[in-house]
């Protein structure tokens, strides 16, 4: 199969993901006999502005690095496409886990905690089904110019780094949800500065123009 009815496709999900986002946000609207103030309307809606935000900044940044990946493919097989729906199976679970994380991060107890463990385990889910897309181009010969066998491990250490602090943020949120937010927001900051290793990285062309 050629790979641009798999990005066609991928590229759809990740846009329904990425504005569902959006729609998770409300804020309540004034009651009949009550004097409502927005502005501590919106204060008390924190948690849903960074955990939107955070959640915008990863999903943008998976996409920028499924297309780095999917250039240098040139043939699409099977295990390839099931990857690609473990990775949007996870996807697709993120705005759900925000909007969870957001309910409940202020409440301070037990189901704030399961709520951010929850968050920080989609993204697991998420960084794994990148990862074996990532490994799959490491090993298939259908793509343009694999990386080099003695670079593999350097890359898989780049591109590993964030799934790892994920688990950790997982056990992390179970002891405190804050904690675990921050390190879930560092990860996202780190990844906008840090490209994911791509096979281009060989030092050769990617695939050829025209």
């Amino acid at each position: 199969m050629d790979r641009t009815r798999l990005e066609a496709f991928s590229d759809g999900v990740f846009a329904v993901a990425i504005t569902l986002l959006a729609l998770n946000i409300v804020v309540a609207g004034p009651v009949h006999g009550q004097q409502l103030v927005l502005v501590g309307e919106l204060a008390s809606h924190w948690p849903a502005f960074v955990a939107y935000a955070i959640s915008f900044f990863t999903i943008g940044i998976i996409w920028v690095n499924h297309h780095a990946l999917l250039r240098s493919v040139k043939a699409v097989d099977r295990t390839l496409l099931f990857l690609n729906l473990v990775l949007l199976l996870f996807v697709v679970l993120i705005p759900f886990s925000t909007a969870t994380a957001a309910d409940f991060l202020s409440k301070g107890n037990w189901d704030s905690r399961v709520a951010m463990a929850l968050y920080a385990g989609v993204f697991v889910g998420m960084s794994a089904g990148f990862g074996g897309i990532f490994e799959w181009t490491l090993h298939s010969k259908n793509v343009y110019q694999p990386v080099p066998p003695e670079r593999r491990w350097a890359a898989r250490i780049r591109f590993v780094g964030g799934a790892c602090v994920y688990v950790v943020a997982v056990v992390i949120a179970l002891f405190s949800a804050y904690a675990a937010f921050v390190l879930m927001g560092l990860v996202a900051v780190y990844y906008i500065f840090e490209r994911t290793p791509a096979p281009s990285e060989s030092g050769e062309d990617e695939e050829p123009d025209g």
